[in-house]
């Protein structure tokens, strides 16, 4: 059986591991100032910054219209593909999933599996290369996904963002929480729960939310051998030094350096971090 592996441009994985493990994206849509652009196609992370860093209206944010998943599962089934895994951030934040699931339900002769990651950015992209990566060695569509709904044991994701007005344009935060916020400069962790992004805790500086970040890695990298990814908003120079730091801390783990794209970025903001990590397939 050949299976197709799809995932949406929210994991914002490398374009080498997508072709080397054939893996499929189809995009989301950021609209700045009336123009919509597809990310990670006609827009790159480092032009978005730059043309939201000077404030002014909010970008918007779009999930993929059903008809363009129904096309690109019958373009894989076409070229030879008997069933399709596809991965999507979180139904709590994005219609993205549904849409997937809307799309399969449409499909005739081949099997599609919707899969909720439940989070997003790179951790998302965990769950895209361990099935492409299975569906290579030629492991059923089954046992593929019975991994992917074991990996949610293990998956974690903490972030923090530089600047509140953002989340708190974007409705998620009151001007009140970011004025208080701003004066103290808290530096909120956050993470998912139940498919939704909720405050983990909050902490007075950039750096011991950072500290606080990896203090947790190392009680989960003292456990099990993990794979980690270090996430940035258009900080890259930060993410290196983080990435040096924490590979000293926990040589054992194995690191990669993502971002956050168009999409989350909206709503994160300039300089946000993150840091995500999942217990390492132990045959890999």
């Amino acid at each position: 059986m050949k299976i197709a592996v799809v995932t949406d441009s929210t994991a914002y994985l490398p374009e080498d591991v997508r072709k080397r493990l054939g893996i499929h994206v189809v995009p989301l849509a950021v609209t700045i100032d009336g123009h919509d652009y597809d990310e990670e196609v006609d827009i790159t992370t480092e032009e978005f910054y730059d043309k939201v860093r000077n404030g002014g209206e909010l970008p918007k944010t779009s999930q993929p219209p059903v008809g363009q998943f129904a096309a690109k599962f019958k373009e894989l089934h076409d070229d030879g593909a008997d069933a399709i895994i596809s991965i999507h951030l979180s139904s709590g934040i994005s219609g993205t999933y549904m849409g997937a699931v809307q799309a399969g339900e449409l499909a005739q002769d081949f099997d599609v599996r919707a899969f909720d990651s439940e989070i997003s950015c790179y951790m998302q992209g965990f769950y895209a290369i361990r099935a492409a990566e299975m569906a290579k060695e030629g492991q059923p569509l089954d046992a593929i996904m019975a991994e992917l709904n074991e990996m949610k044991k293990t998956m974690r994701a903490y972030f923090m963002v530089d600047d509140l007005s953002h989340l708190q344009r974007g409705g998620r935060l009151s001007g009140a929480q970011a004025l208080i916020g701003g004066l103290l400069q808290v530096k909120p962790i956050l993470h998912f729960v139940d498919k939704v992004i909720v405050p983990f805790e909050k902490i007075r500086t950039r750096k011991k939310a950072m500290k606080r970040i990896a203090d947790l890695l190392g009680e989960d990298a003292a456990k099990m051998p993990l794979d980690a990814a270090i996430i940035h908003g258009n900080c890259p120079e930060e993410a290196d030094k983080w990435l040096e730091a924490l590979s000293a801390l926990y040589p054992d783990v194995r690191f990669n350096i993502s971002y956050f794209g168009p999409v989350i970025g909206t709503h994160l903001g300039e300089g946000a971090m993150g840091l995500g990590w999942v217990k390492r397939r132990t045959n890999n």
